[in-house]
């Protein structure tokens, strides 16, 4: 044991050899990383990986699931006025369900209606002043421009906000 320091830490306590400590440590180290292994086994699907981070399973999984959207063309199937109103308005571009929501329920039974999109809520999430929206695209400051207690469709139409008046 010559040449080995020992160091004591006080009365009643054992001598320690220095590197204890470390093998503690590595054997601390080396655990968390066998731990940190099996949890990745257990959690992580087997073909993940297969094509770089992808996991070609995951079309499989998704065409499983029951869509909840309608599309658009079914929208306009049986919204004929409400679509050629939108054709020729300022809202032609984002489809039905951007604003009402996903309708597959309501398409495949009309007897389900939906519910009716709060104006001054949804029309904000598009038309709120924001700094990085463009400045050619219609932007409000919500406070100013729809008193408390008002609505949107008091003054437009929500398919065609340029025409005005309540529809």
């Amino acid at each position: 044991m010559a040449g080995t320091p020992v160091e004591v830490h006080g009365p009643g306590m054992r001598p320690r050899r220095s590197g204890e400590h470390l093998l503690r440590v590595g054997a601390l180290f080396l655990g968390g990383i066998a731990a940190f292994i099996g949890a990745q086994r257990l959690l992580v699907p087997k073909d993940f990986g297969a094509f770089g981070h992808y996991r070609p399973g995951a079309l499989a999984d998704n065409r499983d699931r029951p869509s909840a959207y309608a599309g658009h063309a079914t929208c306009e199937g049986c919204h004929t006025d409400v679509a050629e109103t939108k054709r020729k308005g300022r809202h032609a571009g984002p489809a039905c369900e951007a604003c009402h929501g996903p309708l597959a329920a309501h398409a495949s039974d009309p007897s389900i209606k939906p519910a009716r999109p709060d104006a001054r809520t949804l029309c904000v999430r598009c038309h709120a002043a924001l700094v990085g929206r463009p400045s050619r695209f219609p932007q409000i400051q919500p406070a100013d421009h729809v008193p408390e207690g008002a609505s949107c469709l008091d003054c437009h139409v929500a398919h065609d906000p340029a025409l005005g008046g309540a529809r």
